[in-house]
């Protein structure tokens, strides 16, 4: 079997996707890139409980990609705003503004993941009210005409959730500011990861770490991807949620994400986003937004 994906590694690591697979170490630390154990092969836990001799070893490889994040792109964690788990309100409050703050910088383009439907609808109201920047919601059309109306126009914001954190692909100067309002963690009534939390427990590990954790992660790093989709794109990704850089788990999401250049204040990346909106270059005449479209229709 040969398992293939952008996001395979968990904090630079890959024992998280071979455990995910039925894989286990018996001892010793992940190798590193193309290398491979001697006496300390993973071998599968069935083999291991019938007393089988080992699989031939399984092996990782990461490959690298073919942009250059340091030099393309920039991260920014708002760490000045309020924990979004026990100041909802008041980081709520501050996000908007900052939100506001940054669109206008960009000049648009700019692609906001949010944690839920109503911290998107909140957002666009916000933006909308205070400039007139044309913002896309989703659902307020089909994620595909959305995604259209997107690329076509550089000076517009597409604010979405869950299912925009993949598969949005817009190289260009269409989108070169993605903003994440939180840490994508799941919810904590879903059956399935409640019974992962207790098994965890009950097994004497930290469920978090184990259950709760690795997906955030992962669609985390999906998410900042939407940034980057070309050698010739470049842009900023700011998470507004300052647990990226103050949480004692940090450390694994930063190491999941890609190697981007790290801005440290406000006032630098604003003005990054106005130098980066002053060179991107002009896209063709956009066509009918989708509310047009509806009424062209009808």
């Amino acid at each position: 079997m040969v398992a293939t994906s952008a996001t395979l590694t968990l904090g630079g690591s890959f024992r998280h996707a071979a455990g995910q697979l039925g894989l286990t170490w018996l001892a010793g630390s992940p190798v590193g890139v193309g290398e491979r154990h001697d006496a300390r092969e993973p071998v599968a836990v069935e083999q291991v409980l019938a007393g089988d001799d080992p699989p031939p070893p399984w092996r990782h490889l990461d490959v690298g990609s073919p942009f250059d994040y340091a030099r393309q792109s920039q991260l920014w964690v708002a760490r000045q705003l309020p924990d979004p788990g026990r100041l909802a309100v008041s980081w709520a409050r501050e996000v908007d503004e900052l939100l506001i703050e940054l669109v206008q910088a960009a000049g648009g383009r700019t692609l906001g993941l949010f944690s839920s439907t109503a911290a998107a609808a909140r957002a666009a109201a916000s933006v909308r009210a205070a400039t007139d920047i044309p913002v896309l919601l989703q659902g307020e059309d089909s994620p595909g005409a959305l995604q259209h109306a997107f690329a076509s126009d550089a000076r517009t914001c597409l604010f979405g959730t869950r299912s925009f954190w993949q598969g949005v692909d817009t190289p260009g100067s269409a989108c070169q500011l993605v903003v994440i309002d939180r840490i994508p963690f799941g919810h904590v009534e879903d059956p399935l990861s409640k019974a992962r939390l207790a098994a965890a427990q009950d097994g004497g590990r930290n469920g978090f770490l184990e259950v709760t954790l690795p997906p955030a992660a992962v669609l985390l790093a999906q998410g900042a991807g939407r940034l980057i989709r070309s050698t010739a794109d470049r842009g900023l990704v700011a998470v507004l949620d300052p647990r990226l850089e103050t949480a004692g788990y940090a450390g694994i999401l930063l190491g999941t994400l890609p190697p981007f250049y790290r801005a440290r204040s406000k006032e630098a990346v604003l003005a990054s986003l106005r130098a980066i909106d002053q060179d991107a270059p002009a896209l063709l005449p956009a066509g009918p937004r989708p509310s047009e479209r509806r009424r062209v229709a009808s």
